[in-house]
């Protein structure tokens, strides 16, 4: 028995050192672009029925999903433990030409969740912030503190089915999540509720790899603050 809880320690640790500014510095420090550079499917969708305004993109990573919201016209703050991502970021912003629509900043997540000031922007986006289960709801309740009166936060993660079906590995118990523990986490609901939900649904997509094609299932919750 003491063995097995030593194991289970050792495991949330190693998630959580996956979250740590050295293992991100180090992995975009590795190659000169580790993602796409072009922005989320998800957040393209969810965001083409809203009014630009003020946006806080959490974990931002090198930025694609930030420079694309600043060039639809909102004013963007993007936030990320790596300051390597943070810098590219700023340079994507700029050869975009909209390095006046940009602002980067620091967050640590499990230092301290709430990444910003209360109740501050029009749009929160977090995409693929997948942390232990154990540290979720601290977390998200504390990046959802973001979002203003009439705003709205906008969650995108990739769903449990995944592993399931063997499109990705487990990288552990409970990082990939439904739509439900989202709901649960903020409270949200038909009634006596600070969240009206907009969207929770898990739609496929089809996700190129070297391998060919693979169709990838995500987890996405779009819901706005009560005014």
């Amino acid at each position: 028995m003491h063995r097995h809880h030593h194991d289970h320690d050792d495991s949330l640790e190693a998630l959580r050192d996956a979250l740590t500014a050295g293992f991100w510095d180090e992995r975009y420090g590795g190659s000169d672009r580790v993602w796409s550079g072009r922005p989320n499917q998800r957040l393209v969708e969810q965001t083409a029925d809203l009014t630009p305004g003020t946006a806080l993109d959490v974990a931002c990573g090198e930025g694609g999903d930030a420079v694309w919201l600043a060039k639809q016209g909102w004013q963007v703050t993007a936030v990320d433990v790596s300051q390597v991502a943070l810098a590219k970021v700023a340079a994507h912003a700029e050869d975009e030409g909209v390095g006046d629509r940009i602002r980067i900043g620091f967050y640590d997540a499990l230092a301290d969740p709430r990444p910003v000031g209360r109740r501050t922007f029009d749009l929160v986006t977090v995409s693929f912030l997948h942390v232990p289960q154990s540290d979720f709801a601290a977390i998200y309740r504390g990046i959802a503190d973001a979002v203003a009166p009439g705003g709205r936060l906008l969650v995108t993660a990739h769903h449990p089915d995944d592993v399931a079906t063997g499109a990705r590995h487990d990288h552990g118990p409970g990082l990939m999540f439904e739509p439900d523990r989202v709901l649960e986490t903020l409270g949200a609901g038909p009634s006596g509720s600070d969240w009206e939900v907009e969207v929770a649904d898990t739609p496929v997509r089809e996700q190129v790899t070297p391998d060919g094609p693979l169709l990838v299932r995500d987890t996405v919750v779009r819901v706005r603050r009560a005014e």
